[in-house]
Protein backbone atom coordinates (compact mmCIF):
# COMPACT_ATOMS: atom_id res chain seq x y z
CA UNK A 1 0.00 0.00 0.00
CA UNK A 2 1.36 3.41 -0.92
CA UNK A 3 2.26 5.76 1.89
CA UNK A 4 -0.08 8.75 2.01
CA UNK A 5 2.96 10.95 2.51
CA UNK A 6 3.89 10.25 -1.10
CA UNK A 7 0.89 12.31 -2.26
CA UNK A 8 0.86 16.07 -2.33
CA UNK A 9 -2.21 18.25 -2.57
CA UNK A 10 -1.72 20.67 -5.42
CA UNK A 11 -3.71 23.87 -5.00
CA UNK A 12 -4.49 26.32 -7.74
CA UNK A 13 -1.93 29.14 -7.65
CA UNK A 14 -2.66 32.68 -6.56
CA UNK A 15 -2.88 35.01 -9.57
CA UNK A 16 -1.20 38.36 -8.98
CA UNK A 17 -1.52 39.88 -12.50
CA UNK A 18 -4.72 40.40 -14.42
CA UNK A 19 -2.74 39.62 -17.60
CA UNK A 20 -2.50 36.01 -16.43
CA UNK A 21 -6.29 35.57 -16.44
CA UNK A 22 -7.78 33.60 -19.33
CA UNK A 23 -10.83 35.72 -20.14
CA UNK A 24 -12.25 32.93 -22.31
CA UNK A 25 -12.47 30.54 -19.36
CA UNK A 26 -15.25 29.86 -16.87
CA UNK A 27 -14.84 30.92 -13.26
CA UNK A 28 -16.46 30.69 -9.83
CA UNK A 29 -16.32 32.63 -6.58
CA UNK A 30 -13.61 30.21 -5.40
CA UNK A 31 -11.42 31.38 -8.31
CA UNK A 32 -12.27 34.99 -7.49
CA UNK A 33 -10.56 34.57 -4.11
CA UNK A 34 -7.27 33.65 -5.78
CA UNK A 35 -6.97 36.95 -7.63
CA UNK A 36 -4.59 39.33 -5.91
CA UNK A 37 -4.36 42.29 -8.26
CA UNK A 38 -5.68 45.84 -8.07
CA UNK A 39 -8.02 45.63 -11.05
CA UNK A 40 -11.66 44.94 -10.18
CA UNK A 41 -13.44 42.18 -12.09
CA UNK A 42 -16.94 40.77 -11.94
CA UNK A 43 -18.18 37.29 -12.86
CA UNK A 44 -21.48 36.91 -14.69
CA UNK A 45 -22.57 33.31 -15.31
CA UNK A 46 -18.96 32.17 -15.13
CA UNK A 47 -17.61 34.77 -17.56
CA UNK A 48 -15.27 37.56 -16.48
CA UNK A 49 -16.10 41.20 -17.12
CA UNK A 50 -13.81 44.15 -16.57
CA UNK A 51 -15.28 46.84 -14.41
CA UNK A 52 -15.05 50.45 -15.57
CA UNK A 53 -12.11 52.62 -14.49
CA UNK A 54 -12.37 54.26 -11.07
CA UNK A 55 -15.57 56.33 -10.93
CA UNK A 56 -15.25 60.05 -11.58
CA UNK A 57 -16.42 62.87 -9.34
CA UNK A 58 -19.93 63.11 -10.83
CA UNK A 59 -20.51 59.37 -10.41
CA UNK A 60 -19.26 59.49 -6.82
CA UNK A 61 -21.36 62.56 -6.00
CA UNK A 62 -24.54 60.93 -7.31
CA UNK A 63 -23.72 57.70 -5.48
CA UNK A 64 -23.16 59.57 -2.23
CA UNK A 65 -26.42 61.50 -2.48
CA UNK A 66 -28.49 58.38 -3.18
CA UNK A 67 -26.68 56.40 -0.47
CA UNK A 68 -27.18 59.13 2.14
CA UNK A 69 -30.88 59.45 1.35
CA UNK A 70 -31.45 55.71 1.67
CA UNK A 71 -29.20 55.39 4.74
CA UNK A 72 -31.00 58.16 6.60
CA UNK A 73 -34.40 56.68 5.75
CA UNK A 74 -33.33 53.23 6.99
CA UNK A 75 -32.27 54.34 10.47
CA UNK A 76 -34.12 52.15 12.93
CA UNK A 77 -35.40 49.86 10.18
CA UNK A 78 -34.31 46.27 9.38
CA UNK A 79 -33.04 46.93 5.84
CA UNK A 80 -29.46 48.02 5.14
CA UNK A 81 -27.81 49.85 2.26
CA UNK A 82 -24.29 49.05 1.06
CA UNK A 83 -21.99 50.71 -1.48
CA UNK A 84 -19.27 49.28 -3.72
CA UNK A 85 -16.87 47.65 -3.35
CA UNK A 86 -19.26 45.06 -1.91
CA UNK A 87 -19.54 41.55 -3.35
CA UNK A 88 -23.00 40.26 -4.21
CA UNK A 89 -22.93 36.49 -4.84
CA UNK A 90 -25.89 35.08 -6.72
CA UNK A 91 -26.38 31.32 -6.52
CA UNK A 92 -28.78 28.75 -7.95
CA UNK A 93 -28.87 25.83 -5.51
CA UNK A 94 -25.61 25.78 -3.57
CA UNK A 95 -23.90 28.52 -1.55
CA UNK A 96 -20.54 26.75 -1.93
CA UNK A 97 -17.85 29.04 -3.35
CA UNK A 98 -17.08 26.49 -6.06
CA UNK A 99 -20.70 26.56 -7.28
CA UNK A 100 -21.27 30.32 -7.38
CA UNK A 101 -20.73 31.63 -10.91
CA UNK A 102 -22.04 35.20 -10.58
CA UNK A 103 -20.28 37.76 -8.38
CA UNK A 104 -21.16 41.42 -8.88
CA UNK A 105 -20.34 44.75 -7.29
CA UNK A 106 -23.33 47.03 -7.82
CA UNK A 107 -22.81 50.68 -6.97
CA UNK A 108 -25.44 50.43 -4.24
CA UNK A 109 -27.72 47.71 -2.94
CA UNK A 110 -30.46 47.48 -0.33
CA UNK A 111 -30.83 44.22 1.60
CA UNK A 112 -33.83 43.60 3.85
CA UNK A 113 -33.07 40.00 4.84
CA UNK A 114 -30.23 40.09 7.42
CA UNK A 115 -29.46 36.41 6.82
CA UNK A 116 -28.13 37.36 3.37
CA UNK A 117 -25.39 39.58 4.82
CA UNK A 118 -22.15 37.92 5.90
CA UNK A 119 -18.55 38.95 6.41
CA UNK A 120 -17.84 38.70 2.66
CA UNK A 121 -20.81 40.72 1.42
CA UNK A 122 -24.22 39.53 0.27
CA UNK A 123 -25.22 35.94 -0.52
CA UNK A 124 -28.42 35.96 -2.53
CA UNK A 125 -30.40 38.65 -4.31
CA UNK A 126 -30.61 42.14 -2.77
CA UNK A 127 -34.04 43.76 -2.68
CA UNK A 128 -32.84 46.83 -4.63
CA UNK A 129 -29.78 47.17 -6.84
CA UNK A 130 -28.60 50.58 -8.04
CA UNK A 131 -26.21 50.94 -10.97
CA UNK A 132 -24.84 54.38 -11.85
CA UNK A 133 -23.72 54.41 -15.46
CA UNK A 134 -20.27 55.50 -16.56
CA UNK A 135 -18.68 55.73 -19.98
CA UNK A 136 -17.79 52.30 -21.29
CA UNK A 137 -20.01 50.16 -19.08
CA UNK A 138 -23.53 50.91 -20.35
CA UNK A 139 -23.89 47.68 -22.34
CA UNK A 140 -22.93 45.54 -19.35
CA UNK A 141 -25.28 47.30 -16.97
CA UNK A 142 -28.22 47.37 -19.35
CA UNK A 143 -27.96 43.83 -20.76
CA UNK A 144 -25.82 41.37 -18.84
CA UNK A 145 -26.68 42.58 -15.37
CA UNK A 146 -30.33 43.08 -16.28
CA UNK A 147 -30.56 39.38 -17.13
CA UNK A 148 -29.01 38.09 -13.91
CA UNK A 149 -30.82 40.55 -11.65
CA UNK A 150 -34.12 39.44 -13.15
CA UNK A 151 -33.20 35.75 -13.11
CA UNK A 152 -32.13 35.73 -9.47
CA UNK A 153 -35.06 37.77 -8.18
CA UNK A 154 -33.87 41.32 -7.45
CA UNK A 155 -37.11 43.17 -6.66
CA UNK A 156 -36.03 46.51 -8.15
CA UNK A 157 -33.17 47.44 -10.48
CA UNK A 158 -32.43 51.18 -10.60
CA UNK A 159 -30.35 52.64 -13.42
CA UNK A 160 -29.08 56.19 -12.98
CA UNK A 161 -27.47 58.08 -15.87
CA UNK A 162 -25.64 61.12 -14.42
CA UNK A 163 -24.68 62.65 -17.76
CA UNK A 164 -28.20 62.50 -19.16
CA UNK A 165 -29.70 63.18 -15.72
CA UNK A 166 -32.19 60.33 -15.99
CA UNK A 167 -33.47 57.63 -13.67
CA UNK A 168 -34.99 54.35 -14.86
CA UNK A 169 -36.35 51.50 -12.79
CA UNK A 170 -37.27 47.87 -13.44
CA UNK A 171 -39.74 46.25 -11.01
CA UNK A 172 -40.02 42.46 -10.67
CA UNK A 173 -43.59 41.30 -11.21
CA UNK A 174 -45.34 38.21 -9.81
CA UNK A 175 -44.19 36.17 -12.81
CA UNK A 176 -40.56 36.95 -12.04
CA UNK A 177 -40.13 39.34 -14.98
CA UNK A 178 -38.92 42.92 -14.92
CA UNK A 179 -41.46 45.60 -15.80
CA UNK A 180 -39.99 48.99 -16.79
CA UNK A 181 -41.02 52.27 -15.21
CA UNK A 182 -41.30 55.51 -17.12
CA UNK A 183 -38.12 57.53 -17.53
CA UNK A 184 -37.67 60.05 -14.71
CA UNK A 185 -35.53 63.18 -14.64
CA UNK A 186 -35.05 66.50 -12.82
CA UNK A 187 -38.29 67.56 -11.16
CA UNK A 188 -39.44 63.98 -10.56
CA UNK A 189 -39.35 61.99 -7.33
CA UNK A 190 -38.54 58.31 -6.88
CA UNK A 191 -40.65 56.11 -4.62
CA UNK A 192 -40.48 52.36 -4.07
CA UNK A 193 -42.75 49.69 -2.62
CA UNK A 194 -39.70 48.03 -1.11
CA UNK A 195 -39.21 51.05 1.19
CA UNK A 196 -42.68 52.46 1.95
CA UNK A 197 -42.56 56.21 2.54
CA UNK A 198 -39.11 56.69 1.00
CA UNK A 199 -38.85 59.56 -1.49
CA UNK A 200 -35.77 60.50 -3.52
CA UNK A 201 -35.74 63.91 -5.20
CA UNK A 202 -33.97 63.80 -8.57
CA UNK A 203 -33.62 67.57 -8.28
CA UNK A 204 -31.16 66.88 -5.46
CA UNK A 205 -29.51 63.91 -7.17
CA UNK A 206 -28.71 65.80 -10.38
CA UNK A 207 -28.12 69.28 -8.94
CA UNK A 208 -25.13 71.04 -10.50
CA UNK A 209 -22.33 71.71 -8.03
Amino acid sequence: MSNMKDYKIVEDPIISRVEDIDFSGSYTYADYFKWEFDERLEIIKGKIFNMSPAPGSIHQRVSGIVFNNIFNYLKGKPCEVFSAPFDVRLYRTSKADEQIKTVLQPDLCVICDPSKVDLRGCIGAPDIVVEILSKGNNKKELKNKYEVYEEFGVKEYWIIHPEEKTFFKYILNEEGKFVPSRLLTIGDEVATEVLPGFVLSLEDVFADR
